[in-house]
């Protein structure tokens, strides 16, 4: 585990510099669920460890960083924004609209209200529980899953809990938070819709090796300022396909975390899912991934998480 410095050009080797530093609790540098577990108490030892800038250093670039977080203890996604849903929802519509095989099925579609957000989603932060098992990180190249013909990316963000707690209220919620990190929630569009019409969540379009993407650091939640004033940003080789911010988020991390803890638990180490930002998949603007693209997420003060992604031949 490293801290960012000069710049991010160098990586202070935390676990190195706690050996020599009798001030740190033992042993919570040696992954991050160790230090989020160990508390505040040891996380100011760590900044403080970091300010004194006498620790060992690498060079960013002769290092492969991996997912800040790579096994959450849980992972919760959620939806927190409102223009995701109505893209998303409207271009279904088409989609559905386009296969209709006459006037009649068109008329029917046009008169559903199976495209409009249901009421649920303005009563509750809705979500469902992502694998905390299928976790890649920065420059990973992730494999596209054989049984799936269309592929997408989705720009997220989540926080990462750091303190337990149940029955917390929507103001002391943001107190749970450890920091943030960016979230690539890539989608088997097909499998998903699919898998769907069983009212059970998105399955397997969203559970594969490497589906759920982090990084490329944690910032913490003293260091992110207004978490809800952030640029998104997504890129598909170089160029900018989506754009967003934080500050649309309908549900915000408090109110998932509140809704989250009713007459539960929840553990340091957790991460909750923003949801996608308006604009930020290919289902919201017709542009699926193809093999080999690049997708780059982009955020305010947090940085940028790069990956390939290579498909397989279908199953």
């Amino acid at each position: 585990m490293g801290a960012w410095v000069d710049g991010d050009r160098l990586i202070v080797d935390l676990n190195a510099a706690a050996r020599t530093a009798g001030a740190v609790p033992p042993g919570c540098c040696e992954s991050m669920l160790a230090l989020i577990d160990a508390g505040p108490e040891a996380w100011g030892a760590v900044r403080s460890l970091i300010d004194r800038g006498d620790g060992p250093t690498v060079a960013t670039n002769a290092v492969s960083l991996c997912a800040p977080l790579p096994r959450p203890r849980l992972f919760r996604d959620f939806l927190g924004f409102e223009e995701h849903l109505v893209n998303a929802f409207r271009m279904a519509r088409t989609l559905r609209l386009s296969q209709a095989r006459n006037e009649a099925e068109r008329a029917a579609i046009e008169s559903s209200n199976a495209f409009d957000i249901p009421a649920i989603w303005y009563e509750s932060p809705i979500y469902y529980t992502a694998s905390h098992l299928c976790i890649a990180g920065p420059e990973a190249e992730i494999t596209w899953p054989a049984y799936s013909a269309i592929m997408d990316y989705e720009l997220e963000f989540a926080a990462v809990i750091g303190r337990p707690g149940k029955d917390i209220t929507r103001e002391r919620a943001l107190s749970h938070v450890f920091g943030f990190t960016i979230f690539n929630d890539l989608s088997a569009r097909d499998e998903q819709m699919r898998v769907m019409d069983g009212k059970l969540g998105p399955g397997k379009g969203k559970e594969f090796d490497g589906s759920n993407v982090l990084g490329p650091c944690i910032v913490t939640l003293d260091e992110i300022g207004d978490p809800y004033a952030l640029e998104m940003v997504a890129r598909i080789n170089g160029e900018e396909v989506s754009r967003g911010n934080s500050s649309a988020m309908h549900h915000r991390f408090e109110d998932m975390i509140a809704f989250a803890a009713r007459g539960q638990t929840i553990h340091a180490g957790e991460l909750f899912g923003s949801g996608t930002v308006g604009s930020g998949c290919g289902l919201e603007h017709g542009r699926m991934l193809k093999d080999g693209d690049v997708v780059e997420l982009e955020m305010e003060r947090i940085g940028i998480l790069r990956n390939r992604i290579r498909r397989v031949a279908m199953s």
